[in-house]
C-alpha cells in the first residue's frame, strides 16, 4: 500500500520545514545502508548513542531520496527538491505510522512474546497454517522498537493473517509494540533469563510482556511457565478484556490442553494430551526441550483455529528445523556463497540481498532462487517485486528453480540480462558444471522442498571438516558495546591484523565498514591490499610497512605508519621520486612498550622534519604495554605522560591537526579519559577483554566445531595415542574427533588439561593429541555417536578458558586456527 506524504504528515502530527510536492510513500527506511526504492522511501533521521541519523541526509539526497521525517530543524537549503517534516521523536514517528497502517485491516493478526522461542513459534505457524492463510509475518527477528512497525507494514489487502513477534528491554516498550500490532490473538512462549537486565524481578518482566495482549480476544500460553510470574486468568486477568478467551497447556496442572505423556523414539517425540475430555496426540521430529514446548504452543493454536486433528498430526511431522541465519562460505573458483536454503519469500528476500550486498570482495554477483511458496501476493506481484530487487541490487546473474519461476522468465530477464532457469534442484545440479562460477558471490534462497543444500554442497570449497564459525551478529554485537562506551567525538579504529584474530580479513571487514567503524589496522600491507581488493574503501593503517611495499600502498590507498627515521627516510625518498606529496602517515611514539616508535628525545627532530616532507601526519599514537592490569596502572600513566608531550611537540610545528591514540580495547573502558580522539578496537571484537569488562557485556564471536569420527570401547590397562600416555585406569568409552595440532588446537592440551564439548558434557582429553586427531573420555555422557557435532570453543565452552588450559592466551588460540580450518560467516 502506498500513502501521501501529506498523509503521514497527518499521522504523526510533524511539521513541514519544506514541502514540495505530495509524494508517494511506499516504503519506510530508518537505516540508510538498506535504501532499495529511493523515490517511494520515506527517510526516518534516528538518534542513537553513536550515529544520528541527520548526517545521512545528504548522502541519501544524492541517491534520489526525496523524503525526510527529522527531529532536528536542519537547514532545508541544500535539499531543493525534498520533503522535510519535523517531528519531536522519529522513532514514535514510525511507530505511529505503522499503527495507522494496522488500522486499514480486520484480519486476525497472532501476536508472539515471551523470554525464548518467539521466532521459532513464528516460523513453525508460518508452516503449518501457510495452506489456509496468505500470511505475513515478522522477518527473521525483527521484533524492537524499530523492527515491529517495519514488519507490520509489509501488510496488505492480500493477506488473510498476520504473525508478529514482539521483544523488550526496559518497561514501556510493549505498550508502544501493542499499539502497533494491535493482536487478536496473543502467544506467551515463557518467561527466562533472557533480556532481564532492565526489570526489577521476573514478575515485573512478565508483567510488561503481557501488555502485548490487553485487547487480544484469545491467549495461548504454559501454565507452566508463565504461573511462577504472572496469574493470567487469576488475579491478573485484569490486565486483559474481560471477554479473553484463554487456552493454556500445561504438564503439571489442569489446563486447556493437557500433556499426559512424551515418549522419544529415535530423532521423533510422540506427546500425549488430554483435549476436550478425550487423548490426542501429535508426533514431531525433534527431541530437545526447546522444541518440544514450542511445538506444543504450536499445538494448541491449531488447535483454537478449529483445524482436524488427523491434520494436525499430518502437520506436525513434517515440522522442518528453523535455519536462524545466513551462512557465508567460501567457495570453489573463488566464489563466496551465501546459503540461506530454507525459505523463500519477500520479507526475507530483502534481508538476505541486503547482506549480499555488503559483500564487496567480488564485483561479479549471482542470485539463485527458486519458486517463492510463501508471503500472500498474487503471483504476478511477487516475480515483478522480485524483479526490481534483482534490479535495485545489481545482480550479474539469476538462475531460477521450478515450474512456478519459470512463468516469470521474462519478467526477471527484462533486468538481468544474464538469467537462466531450471524446472528442477536436480535439473540445475547436472547443469552445474556447465555454468562456470567463478570470482563471483552467490546467494542461494530457496524454499525447503527444493533443497538448494545440495547445490551449496557443490558449490563450497571442499575444506577440513573442522570448522570455525563466525557469528557476524556478535561481533557488530561488541563493536556496538564499545562505541557505546566512546566519548563525543571519539572515532574507532578496529585492528584486522592477522586475519582478523584468525576471524578472516575482508570478511570481517565488510561488517565493520557496514556498522560505520572509522579507520581499519593491519599489521603488514598485503593484508591491506586484500582488503582493498575486496571492496574495503574505509582508511587502513599499516603498522609494518616496508620499502618493499611502498608500490602497493600508493597504489591501494593505505597508510603506513612511520616508527623510525630509516623508514622516514626510505619512503620520503620514494615519494619525491614518484612525485608525490602529502602522503598520509602515522607517527609511533615509543612509551614503554620498546618495541617500535620514536622515543620523546627524537621527537623535536621529527617534528622538523615533518614541517618540510612530503607527508601528511593522520594521527600520532602509541601502544599501552599494560592496559588491562590495575598493578600497572602507574606505568601506564608514566606512558600516557610522554605520548602526551610528544604530541604537544609534534602539535607546535605541525600546522594541521591529527588524530590522537593511545586507548585499546583494554583501556577503552577502564581508562575513558585516555580516549583523545580515537580508540583501536581489538580482540574485544570477539568478545574477549582480558581486564575482566567491569560489567562490559560482550558475546562470544568464534566457534570452533568438529566432527567425532570414531567412538570405541577400551578395555581397563589398554592405552591411547603416541607415546602410550593416555592409560585406561578403568574401562572407557573414547571417541576420537576430527581436529588436531595442524588445525590450531595446542599439543599442550594433552592428557587431561584440556576438554571438549560434546552433548552438554566437557569429555577431557586423553593421551597425546596428534595432528590430525584428538582422543577424547565420554565414558558416561549418553548418546554419543560417529557424526556428533563437538564444541572445541565457543559460546558453550569460551576461548578464554581453553587457553587457561593450554597455558596461553586467547590472541594465541584464535590467530593459531589452521588456514585450511574452513571459515562460516553467519548473520541471524
Amino acid at each position: 500500500m502506498s500513502y501521501s506524504i501529506k498523509y503521514i504528515a497527518a499521522v504523526t502530527g510533524g511539521e513541514f520545514l519544506q514541502y514540495r510536492q505530495d509524494a508517494v510513500i511506499e516504503h519506510l527506511l530508518p537505516d540508510s545502508r538498506k535504501l532499495i526504492f529511493p523515490a517511494t522511501s520515506l527517510f526516518f533521521a534516528l538518534k542513537g548513542p553513536r550515529r544520528d541519523g541527520h548526517s545521512f541526509i545528504a548522502d541519501l539526497y544524492e541517491r534520489g531520496v526525496r523524503n525526510f521525517i527529522v527531529s532536528t530543524r536542519i537547514d532545508t537549503a541544500p535539499y531543493p527538491e525534498a520533503n522535510f517534516l519535523w517531528v519531536n521523536d522519529s522513532v514514535q514517528a514510525m511507530q505511529k505510522t505503522a499503527a495507522k497502517h494496522r488500522l486499514q485491516f480486520q484480519v486476525p493478526v497472532i501476536g508472539i512474546t515471551g523470554s525464548n522461542g518467539k521466532t521459532i513459534v513464528k516460523e513453525w505457524l508460518n508452516q503449518l497454517l501457510l495452506d489456509r492463510f496468505n500470511i505475513v509475518r515478522s522477518p527473521k527477528s525483527y521484533n524492537s522498537q524499530i523492527g515491529v512497525p517495519l514488519s507490520v507494514w509489509q501488510m496488505n489487502a492480500q493477506h488473510g493473517l498476520g504473525i508478529f513477534e514482539a521483544g523488550i528491554s526496559k518497561p514501556g516498550e510493549m505498550e508502544k509494540l501493542e499499539k502497533i500490532i494491535q493482536p487478536t490473538i496473543g502467544i506467551f512462549t515463557n518467561i527466562g533469563e533472557a533480556h532481564g537486565e532492565g526489570f526489577r524481578d521476573h514478575r515485573h518482566k512478565a508483567l510488561e510482556k503481557a501488555m502485548l495482549f490487553k485487547g487480544c480476544e484469545k491467549i495461548v500460553y504454559s501454565r507452566d511457565a508463565t504461573m511462577p510470574y504472572i496469574d493470567m486468568d487469576g488475579k491478573d486477568h485484569t490486565l486483559f478484556r474481560k471477554d479473553v478467551e484463554y487456552f493454556s497447556w500445561s504438564r503439571q496442572s489442569p489446563a486447556t490442553l493437557r500433556i499426559i505423556q512424551e515418549v522419544r523414539k529415535g530423532d521423533d517425540t510422540e506427546i500425549t494430551a488430554t483435549f476436550q475430555g478425550g487423548d490426542t496426540s501429535i508426533i514431531i521430529p525433534f527431541t530437545d526441550i526447546a522444541s518440544i514446548d514450542n511445538a506444543i504452543t504450536c499445538w494448541c493454536v491449531l488447535l483454537l483455529f478449529g483445524i482436524p486433528g488427523t491434520v494436525i498430526q499430518a502437520s506436525m511431522r513434517q515440522l522442518h528445523a528453523v535455519s536462524m541465519r545466513l551462512e557465508l562460505k567460501k567457495g570453489a573458483g573463488n566464489c563466496s556463497i551465501i546459503n540461506d536454503s530454507y525459505s523463500a519469500d519477500i520479507s526475507s528476500l530483502k534481508i538476505a540481498m541486503d547482506f549480499l550486498a555488503q559483500q564487496q570482495q567480488h564485483s561479479r554477483k549471482t542470485v539463485i532462487l527458486s519458486d517463492f511458496l510463501e508471503g500472500g501476493m498474487q503471483e504476478q506481484d511477487t516475480y515483478k517485486a522480485i524483479a526490481g530487487s534483482l534490479q535495485q541490487y545489481q545482480v550479474h546473474r539469476f538462475i531460477g528453480v521450478g515450474a512456478v519461476i519459470g512463468r516469470h522468465a521474462q519478467t526477471i530477464g527484462s533486468v538481468v540480462k544474464d538469467a537462466s532457469f531450471f524446472p528442477s534442484t536436480d535439473e540445475l545440479r547436472k547443469a552445474l558444471p556447465q555454468l562456470h562460477f567463478r570470482d563471483e558471490v552467490i546467494l542461494l534462497k530457496g524454499a525447503r522442498v527444493f533443497e538448494f543444500e545440495r547445490i551449496v554442497q557443490l558449490l563450497e570449497e571442499k575444506l577440513h571438516g573442522t570448522v570455525l564459525e563466525i557469528d557476524l551478529n556478535a561481533l557488530a554485537a561488541n563493536v556496538k558495546a564499545y562505541q557505546q562506551l566512546l566519548n563525543a567525538g571519539t572515532s574507532l579504529m578496529a585492528m584486522v591484523k592477522a586475519f582478523a584474530y584468525g576471524s578472516g580479513s575482508y570478511e570481517i571487514a565488510n561488517t565493520l565498514q557496514f556498522h560505520k567503524v572509522d579507520y581499519l589496522g593491519v599489521a603488514y600491507s598485503d593484508e591491506g591490499v586484500e582488503l582493498r581488493k575486496a571492496g574495503i574503501t574505509i582508511p587502513v593503517m599499516v603498522m609494518n610497512a616496508d620499502s618493499s611495499s611502498f608500490d602497493s600502498l600508493v597504489q591501494y590507498g593505505l597508510e603506513p605508519v612511520i616508527y623510525d627515521n630509516h623508514m622516514l627516510d626510505q619512503l620520503e625518498n620514494y615519494l619525491n621520486a614518484e612525485g608525490l606529496s602529502r602522503f598520509p602517515v602515522h607517527i609511533e611514539i615509543e612509551t614503554g612498550m620498546n618495541r617500535l616508535g620514536f622515543a620523546l628525545p627524537e621527537v623535536e627532530q621529527l617534528a622538523g622534519r615533518l614541517v618540510s616532507s612530503t607527508f601528511i601526519v593522520k594521527s600520532v599514537f602509541s601502544h599501552l604495554a599494560a592496559s588491562e592490569e590495575p598493578r600497572h596502572d602507574d606505568f601506564s600513566e608514566h606512558q600516557v605522560r610522554l605520548y602526551l608531550q610528544a604530541c604537544t611537540l609534534l602539535q607546535q610545528r605541525l600546522p594541521y591537526e591529527f588524530i590522537k591514540h593511545i586507548a585499546n580495547t583494554a583501556a577503552i573502558h577502564r581508562k575513558p579519559q585516555w580516549q583523545f580522539d580515537m580508540v583501536r578496537l581489538g580482540i574485544g571484537m570477539y568478545g574477549i577483554d582480558s581486564s575482566g569488562s567491569d560489567g562490559l557485556s560482550l558475546q562470544e564471536v568464534s566457534t570452533l566445531k568438529s566432527t567425532i569420527a570414531q567412538v570405541k570401547q577400551v578395555r581397563e590397562g589398554e592405552t591411547i595415542s603416541y607415546g602410550r600416555k593416555g592409560i585406561a585406569e578403568q574401562d572407557k568409552v573414547i571417541a576420537t574427533v576430527r581436529v588436531g595440532y595442524a588445525d590450531g588446537y595446542p599439543r599442550s592440551l594433552s592428557n587431561g588439561r584440556g576438554k571438549i564439548w560434546v552433548n552438554g558434557r566437557l569429555a577431557p582429553v586423553i593421551g597425546v593429541i596428534c595432528m590430525d586427531m584428538t582422543m577424547i573420555d565420554i565414558t558416561g555422557i549418553p548418546d554419543v555417536k560417529e557424526g556428533d557435532e563437538v564444541i572445541i570453543f565457543g559460546k558453550e565452552l569460551p576461548v578464554k578458558q581453553v587457553a587457561e588450559w593450554a597455558g596461553t592466551i586467547p590472541y594465541e588460540m584464535l590467530t593459531g586456527i589452521s588456514y585450511r580450518v574452513k571459515r562460516v560467516y553467519y548473520q541471524d
